[in-house]
């Protein structure tokens, strides 16, 4: 049909097709032909001609489906689709075709096709794949993941929830809160979705009834805590009838809210920005296309960078200003977070794919040792000393799993001691790079605090994790705090500033001046000193020698984090 009709920019220029084939034009199929089924991510939908009065800018939502198997979630985004006419007149006519031939609703459009396009979903009537679909009503662009439900595809399902703002949880109204349902939940908690929307679906197959919706909220409400939502609406829908998709049902004049539809243009998620200003742009690539330019490219992650700003490049903490900064169009005065840029450096410095360039006040650090929550996705189990190649940012290196800290148990949510992760299990681990990334919490910098495992010998992705505490920042950091209070200062005098800090270097600097005072104690006693002045004199110099070393300048024990790890072996290094 598109090949026949004009392609009209507005709704006036409809009246110059052909009378006879007028009939045949789908207003909605017309207008977003050129838009392949929907606008862009980007694109300013301001003059949509079907999309009505509009703000400046029509905004975009990320959102997901999940839950467990057969919940409906492809139905639901087939249903949204159709409901929002973006479906063209030859896939309806498709859909009508396959419904027949593979639909799982008898007479009725199997709309869960829409998305399902592999030949095994197909046959097998499940999602395995994430499909990824966008529309556009008069209010809002969206963009669709659609995850399987089945536990075999969980890393899928967390493949897409990396990328989301909202998630749409759905409950078969029949069956309840499943463990497939608190494990999509988990993981949708644990990569920092905060706004979500419970649809308990299938409510034509329990007669539309209240009771059983209260009773769903309710069992859900129980495992909230667990999580860290902030925006949660709870929606009956029947996603195959469309009650509650686009229109209120009139099956269910018990519920006042809004439908699924009009709860996706209104709500505004809680966004995942970066919770410090500071400029952070990992580098992807240096562009080198002749001898006369260098640049560095990459996404910024965090803050704003202009002309001129002082930086340094990490983790070696070369400093030098930025010269120029490029975005798609050539040179352009700033650029933020999110954005696409090449940058060129005053100072010809080493920067290679993996370094980070940071603002020179940036407080970021490498990460020697790092505590994560991860989500284990091979066959094979996890153990402790396990070794892989990490993918941080856009740095590459090789890390090794120290500790296996604990496992989340998905029925009560509480870490419990294991000596194993296998698949789907979500774990908490200490992980130690041989070459140290630049790394943050995850709350910090979705960007810099998110990894993958990657199976050095198959290249399999095996785990991802999301980092909550670096080990060697705590340190420094405690250890560069100011002490507050004359007890603290005489503490820091006595022990060191590094020993006060570090437990393991504290007890080893004790060690070393007790030995230290004993041997002076007995030294005096063969020179022919009485037992207890001998005794005294050990504990005088236990006392004194630090005060009288900080007088003189002498060095004191060096700092235990100072000392190689003898289990780390790093490139070239002999074993």
């Amino acid at each position: 049909m598109n090949s026949v009709l004009p392609k009209p920019r507005d709704l006036q220029s409809l009246e110059t097709v052909d009378a006879s084939l007028a009939p045949m034009a789908n207003p909605a199929v017309v207008v977003e032909d050129e838009r392949f089924a929907g606008p862009a991510p980007d694109e300013d939908l301001t003059d949509d001609p079907l999309a009505g009065p509009l703000a400046p800018a029509a905004s975009l939502l990320r959102f997901i489906t999940c839950g467990s198997v057969d919940d409906g979630k492809s139905t639901l985004i087939g249903r949204l689709l159709y409901e929002t006419n973006a479906v063209f007149d030859d896939q309806l006519e498709t859909l009508k075709r396959d419904s027949k031939k593979f639909g799982t609703t008898g007479a009725d459009l199997d709309f869960a096709l829409l998305v399902d396009g592999l030949s095994a979903e197909r046959e097998q009537g499940i999602t395995i794949d994430v499909a990824y679909r966008y529309f556009s009503t008069g209010n809002r662009a969206f963009i669709i993941a659609d995850t399987p439900g089945h536990e075999q595809y969980t890393r899928n399902m967390a493949t897409g929830a990396s990328q989301a703002e909202l998630a749409v949880i759905l409950v078969d109204a029949r069956k309840g809160i499943l463990p497939q349902t608190r494990r999509h939940s988990f993981i949708t908690s644990l990569v920092g979705i905060k706004s979500v929307v419970v649809a308990i679906n299938k409510m034509d197959l329990v007669d539309f009834s209240e009771d059983r919706f209260e009773a769903i909220k309710r069992d859900y409400e129980e495992i909230l805590p667990s999580f860290g939502f902030t925006d949660i609406a709870f929606i009956p829908v029947s996603a195959k009838n469309g009650d509650n998709i686009a229109v209120p049902s009139p099956n269910m004049g018990w519920y006042r809210g809004r439908t699924l539809l009009a709860h996706l243009e209104a709500v505004e998620p809680p966004t995942f920005a970066p919770s410090d200003a500071a400029f952070r742009l990992p580098v992807q690539w240096v562009n080198r296309p002749h001898l006369d330019f260098r640049g560095f490219a990459g996404t910024v992650v965090g803050g704003e960078v202009r002309p001129g700003d002082a930086v340094m490049v990490m983790p070696g903490g070369r400093a030098s200003r930025v010269s120029q900064v490029y975005g798609p169009d050539g040179v352009v005065e700033a650029a933020g977070t999110g954005e696409a840029v090449t940058l060129t450096l005053a100072d010809e410095i080493d920067v290679s794919r993996g370094d980070v360039i940071v603002a020179a006040s940036d407080t970021v650090a490498v990460a020697q040792k790092l505590h994560a929550e991860i989500l284990w996705m091979a066959e094979r189990p996890l153990v402790a000393g396990g070794r892989f190649v990490a993918k941080l940012g856009a740095a590459t290196t090789p890390a090794i799993v120290r500790g296996l800290d604990a496992t989340i148990d998905i029925h009560t949510f509480e870490a419990r001691p294991a000596s194993a992760l296998i698949m789907n299990e979500i774990g908490r681990v200490s992980i130690a790079f041989d070459r140290p990334p630049v790394a943050t919490t995850y709350e910090a910098n979705r960007e810099l605090g998110s990894f993958i495992l990657i199976d050095p010998l198959t290249n399999e992705t095996v785990a991802l994790g999301v980092v909550t505490a670096l080990e060697a920042s705590e340190t420094r950091q405690a250890a560069t705090a100011e002490p507050q209070g004359a007890v603290a200062k005489l503490q820091t005098l006595w022990l060191g500033q590094a020993a006060v800090a570090d437990p393991a270097h504290r007890r080893s600097v004790l060690r070393y001046r007790g030995v230290a005072s004993l041997l002076v104690g007995f030294l005096a006693f063969l020179f022919g000193i009485g037992l207890l002045p001998a005794l005294g004199l050990a504990i005088l110099d236990l006392v004194l020698r630090p005060f009288v070393a900080a007088a003189f300048g002498a060095d004191q024990v060096p700092p235990q984090q100072d000392r190689p790890d003898p289990t780390t072996v790093g490139d070239g290094a002999g074993i």
